[in-house]
């Protein structure tokens, strides 16, 4: 595979872009909009920056209504220059009201961001690949790679597919079937790693660096991470251009976490949405919580951690982004908690079984936590909870083998199945009484 450098057609190019530089985060230096991510000065991330005085004359909320039934109906609030984006319908997944599970965990309004069925392959990630290759297109790569734990690839490798894009990817050699398959099934180049997330992406910085592909989540960073702004947008929309009180959501870099305060951000700024205080609180399994340990112990610095957890989705044990997730939960007098992997598989139980969602265990790790907040006293039941589900159960359905039970086999005969239905209450009764025991 080889990269042949071509710059976008004229024509397919819009005039009215509104992204003007990538600016470090640490200490302020702008750069070009390249394919780059990290300061020269002090190694600090890159961010995209924008015009937001552009912005608030030319978007309202009739222009994002009008546009399509996807992320880019927010186009002016994403890094891309083109009329004429990737778009599979990626986004504008259901915010649901999630009144049974509410009623369980003693809360008056709680919603859950559901995707689950996101658009291509079932997770949040399909976001972000869309703007990331967009951006790839634009900067004239033809050869596109992530190094992932299972939901990136996946991604990648079905949106590369749409548009036409050679792709490789990378994955620690030890993720779930389903993911692996899922990835497979797009005809990529899989490499599978026999290592950890950190040790794969360390190998994929090498080969960026070597080969000159478009990493998603290396050299196209800043534009990869900002397609996460829109779980923001679309709450804020959904709930009547409001803001959320509370959001839960899962921790793996910390990146999305990030990106969602800035989508508020953004539409604060530009007068979309009125000023409001929202706490952000986050989600770590137990088995790779090094952004929850930073929380919990008021430091201002994540110590890495090797990661030994089912939530194999958010495992990163070097999060890119967990200082800044930190310093967003403590400003917004918000949370970071992390679970254990017999409370991530009930998180899982506890939202197919209420909400009729079945959530992969990332999913379940942010549940586990919201359980924990509000039983701790630290989400008030009073408050309008929104909280983000990223991923399919059917990715990770190892995760709870075991643990829901098996069929009654019958024979054709109504006797028999009398028989098994009786037996069927009968078990019911009893798991019933263990827990009120």
């Amino acid at each position: 595979m080889t990269q042949a450098i071509q710059a976008p057609t004229q024509s397919a190019v819009s005039s009215g872009a509104t992204f003007t530089a990538l600016k470090c985060k640490e200490c302020g230096t702008e750069y070009e909009l390249k394919a780059t991510h990290v300061c020269e000065f002090c190694f600090g991330p890159l961010e995209v920056t924008y015009d937001y005085s552009k912005l608030s004359q030319t978007v309202t909320r009739e222009t994002i209504q009008a546009g399509p039934n996807s992320i880019w109906r927010y186009r002016p609030f994403l890094p891309v220059e083109t009329n004429t984006p990737i778009d599979l319908g990626t986004g504008m997944t259901p915010l649901v009201q999630a009144n049974r599970l509410a009623r369980r965990l003693g809360l008056k309004r709680l919603f859950i961001k559901n995707d689950a069925v996101n658009m291509p392959t079932l997770s949040f990630k399909d976001r972000v690949v869309s703007v990331a290759l967009t951006r790839a297109r634009e900067l004239g790569f033809s050869t596109v790679s992530c190094a992932s734990t299972g939901n990136l690839a996946n991604s990648t490798a079905a949106i590369a597919a749409h548009a036409g894009l050679d792709c490789c990817v990378f994955i620690p050699a030890d993720l779930e079937a389903g993911k692996i398959l899922g990835t497979l099934i797009y005809g990529p180049t899989v490499m599978a790693v026999q290592g950890n997330y950190d040790q794969v992406n360390r190998l994929c910085c090498e080969v960026a660096n070597s080969h000159g592909w478009g990493f998603v989540n290396i050299n196209l960073r800043p534009y990869y991470s900002e397609g996460s702004k829109t779980l923001g947008y679309e709450v804020a929309e959904q709930l009547g251009w409001q803001l959320p009180d509370h959001i839960v959501a899962p921790l793996a870099s910390g990146s999305l976490f990030g990106k969602i305060y800035k989508g508020f951000q953004e539409f604060i700024k530009v007068g979309l949405v009125d000023e409001k205080a929202v706490r952000f609180s986050g989600a770590q399994a137990e088995g790779c919580s090094p952004i929850a340990q930073a929380f919990r112990e008021g430091r201002d610095f994540v110590t890495p951690v090797k990661p030994n957890t089912i939530a194999k989705s958010i495992a990163i044990g070097n999060p890119a982004d967990g200082v800044y997730a930190v310093d967003i939960a403590r400003k917004t007098n918000g949370n970071i908690e992390s679970v254990t992997d017999a409370e991530i598989i009930d998180g899982i139980k506890l939202l197919a079984e209420t909400e009729g969602i079945f959530t992969e265990t990332a999913g379940g790790t942010t549940i586990a936590v919201l359980k924990k907040l509000v039983e701790a006293g630290k989400i008030d039941p009073e408050e309008t909870t929104v909280t983000y589900i990223t991923g399919n159960g059917l990715k990770t359905q190892e995760a709870v083998q075991g643990y829901i039970g098996e069929p009654l086999t019958i024979e054709p005969k109504l006797d028999s199945f009398e028989r098994a239905l009786e037996r069927s209450h009968t078990l019911g009764r009893l798991e019933w009484q263990q827990v009120l025991v």
